[in-house]
């Protein structure tokens, strides 16, 4: 363990109290236990932010909790990431690597010193940011390696109440940044100054780094999925689709909305009162008891009616919580599509953007974040969900 000392004070800066994080720990064991998992190795910044606190933009290199079902977890960390680490955790039981050492060599060492490498080891195979190559690489020296895919995710799912909390405060501040880019949305304006103005509202609110950038396009821009400001300057006749999130915490809340410079077409008012309409019937389906299917179901069916099927090939929404970049939101937690049949509960919280396209031509859409309640949902934005013409 490490014997470098820190300079810092012992979870000073940790978002959660000590006794969350215990309990989540305690959660992800018995669930280890059930999957027949002795030893876990997480690596997931997600994962390992809920289960210990830890947040660094350094999760570029490797990091992991291993996380026994019996005994103290142990944070394997880059040495230049011990005071982060320290500040943001109550973990005393550090494993320290420098730039000239091979992280896997250190996992495999710190297993066998621990008398670990004969028991049933588990990694979420399935996560972001586990290389092949680190995967391999300790498959290789370790063995059979089971998948423990979903242990912390499935915890993840239901927010407590200080969870719930953290995305009300990030739902500020996206309601901040959406209303000022809306508010600048005019002929002459640049997709820069549109994202600069959100942005920078949503920061000055209370907003921490966010997991992706804004999706901020216009014109015929628009009409392409996942577009991002590009220095374009808005003409009269243009469509502008706005979507972005905020974060506190790690916590995000998202929003979209569309606006048009002058009056939109018919085709796009009709396409646009569809998503509008989608929108409602999936938060009216979000309750507890329903699956998450349902309320896909629920949008799709609208979509369907109004004869958009085709320009609809995608899933309503997905859970919202813990993110860092690439994503803001808990795709890999549960998606509201086709299939999944996992039963809403309390405390989940989803955003949900049905968005309807004319490909290379515009987008139309609109959102909410909404947390599930004991009797339904609760969205958390104020704004007008209609087309705003100016």
């Amino acid at each position: 363990m490490s014997k470098v000392a820190a300079a810092v004070e012992q979870g000073i800066e940790c978002v959660f109290p000590r006794a969350e994080l215990e309990a989540r720990i305690d959660a992800a064991r018995k669930e280890l236990v059930r999957r027949g998992i002795d030893v876990m190795i997480v690596t997931g910044p997600e994962n390992i932010f809920y289960l210990t606190g830890q947040q660094s933009p350094g999760y570029f290199t490797y990091m992991a909790l291993l996380l026994p079902v019996e005994g103290e977890p142990v944070f394997i960390v880059r040495l230049l990431e011990l005071n982060n680490l320290v500040a943001n955790t109550y973990v005393t039981n550090i494993e320290l690597y420098t730039d000239d050492a091979d992280p896997v060599d250190v996992t495999v060492g710190l297993i066998t010193r621990l008398g670990w490498q004969n028991q049933r080891i588990g990694i979420d195979e399935r996560g972001w940011f586990l290389p092949i190559a680190i995967y391999n690489a300790l498959r290789a020296k370790l063995g059979t390696i089971k998948d423990a895919a979903g242990v912390v995710e499935t915890l993840r799912a239901v927010k407590s109440d200080s969870e719930v909390k953290k995305i009300e405060s990030a739902a500020t501040y996206v309601e901040a940044g959406m209303r000022v880019g809306l508010a600048t949305v005019a002929a002459g304006a640049t997709e820069n100054d549109l994202v600069a103005e959100m942005m920078g509202e949503a920061i000055r609110a209370g907003s921490e780094y966010v997991g992706m950038e804004p999706l901020v396009s216009s014109g015929p821009r628009s009409g392409i999925p996942h577009g991002t400001w590009r220095r374009r300057r808005l003409e009269g006749g243009d469509p502008v689709l706005l979507e972005m999130a905020a974060c506190h915490d790690r916590y995000h809340a998202a929003l979209m909305r569309v606006a048009w410079v002058g009056r939109a077409p018919d085709q796009a008012r009709r396409m646009m009162d569809c998503c509008i309409e989608a929108l409602a019937a999936a938060l009216a389906a979000l309750k507890p008891g329903a699956t998450c299917e349902d309320v896909h179901m629920a949008c799709q069916k609208v979509i369907d009616k109004a004869g958009y099927t085709e320009s609809f090939r995608k899933r309503t929404g997905h859970s919202m919580g813990i993110s860092f970049a690439p994503d803001w939101g808990e795709g890999n937690v549960l998606s509201l599509f086709t299939g999944i049949r996992t039963v809403i509960q309390p405390g989940m919280v989803f955003h949900m953007p049905p968005a309807l396209r004319v490909f290379g031509r515009f987008t139309v859409g609109v959102s909410e974040t909404a947390i599930v309640t004991a009797d339904g949902c609760r969205p958390l934005s104020r704004i007008s969900r209609a087309l705003l013409e100016v």
